[in-house]
């Protein structure tokens, strides 16, 4: 019997189990690079994930994107010589991992972005599990910007009017919401496989989880969250995000979080963000401002809280989102109302 009549016959496994067999060198140079990978990089190389050569041709990559997103930004041209100068591209034609993820049709499969606006307060809440959910790929400067504007569509914003003019009530500052999305996106482990950055919306918070803890392995719950010393996973592409104007080197992106939620009207400590981590994976939870305060707060003399909402003491109409609100706020416990036009 001749064996090559029977090829057909065999499966994918016994062809790698044969590959394997005859030039095992290359198969465990690339099992050694991931049994050693640790924090994004590569042990005892001195390299990030992000400044190694990916493989793909930069000539076949486009980066309109990237290239459209520097000029609205920065008003000045993206020059061909800043792919190499950037980190993007080795200067032999072949992109960096960093210049992979940033490519329009990124080839990284594990550069995903998975948004869900959950009906509830979990994932489980009722017959209708989900209100609105998408799935992204791209460059990471396309993931952000569609991260973005997912929440956006799904969150509102209300005001009321003052002498003077009048004040913004929005569920999610904007800049904390970029700022967590950028750091999700920039400081995630590439390395971990079958996991994508998530953006879950719920009534009353918002979580976006990347995959990889913090760099040191430290939990980042125990430390001061004010002066967490800035270490990057991905440095290049970091540094990109920075020219772009989204991100500052010194690495002040958590305390940035906190000080929008600080300066907004209706701000307790008790909104406060909440960062979580552990050695594979980091949470941002987002507090929504305008989700009904318990009366606890008030109860335990909440005097922030208190002298806030004592302004309210008058019944206020105002716009939310298109609807039209009722704001029947007691002083101190923070009560409201909502109803559409016509009920």
């Amino acid at each position: 019997m001749d064996i090559r009549n029977l090829i057909g016959e065999a499966t994918e496994y016994d062809k790698k189990e044969k590959l394997e067999e005859k030039n095992p060198r290359s198969w465990l140079k690339s099992v050694s690079a991931f049994a050693n990978g640790i924090g994004g990089a590569l042990k005892g190389s001195g390299k990030s994930f992000d400044s190694l050569p990916s493989g793909y041709d930069f000539s076949k990559m486009a980066f309109t994107k990237l290239i459209s997103t520097y000029y609205q930004r920065t008003k000045k041209d993206f020059l061909e010589s800043d792919y190499v100068s950037f980190g993007l591209e080795d200067g032999n034609g072949v992109l960096t991992n960093a210049g992979a993820l940033l490519a329009d049709n990124c080839p990284i499969y594990q550069s995903r972005l998975f948004c869900t606006r959950w009906n509830g307060l979990s994932k489980s809440s009722g017959l209708q599990d989900a209100l609105d959910d998408a799935e992204y790929s791209g460059s990471l400067i396309s993931l952000l910007q569609e991260g973005e504007a997912f929440v956006k569509r799904n969150s509102h914003k209300g005001w009321f009017k003052t002498p003077d003019g009048r004040v913004e009530l929005p569920e999610y500052p904007e800049r904390s919401v970029t700022e967590g999305i950028v750091n999700a996106l920039i400081h995630r482990d590439y390395m971990e496989f079958g996991s994508e950055v998530h953006i879950d919306i719920y009534d009353d918070r918002l979580e976006i989880y990347s995959p990889g803890g913090m760099l040191d392995g430290v939990n980042v719950q125990d430390r001061d969250i004010m002066s967490v010393p800035s270490r990057r996973r991905n440095p290049i592409i970091a540094d990109v995000f920075s020219r772009l104007n989204y991100m500052e080197r010194r690495g002040s992106g958590f305390k940035k979080i906190i000080d929008d939620y600080q300066n907004q009207y209706n701000y307790t400590e008790e909104m406060r963000p909440v960062f979580l981590s552990e050695y594979d994976s980091f949470f941002l939870t987002l507090k929504n401002l305008n989700y009904p305060v318990s009366k606890n707060a008030a109860e335990k003399g909440d005097k922030k809280a208190t002298k806030k909402r004592g302004r309210f003491e008058k019944n206020n109409l105002f716009s939310f989102g298109g609807l039209s609100i009722l704001s029947q706020c007691k002083k101190g416990a923070g009560e409201i109302w909502t109803k559409k036009p016509g009920v």
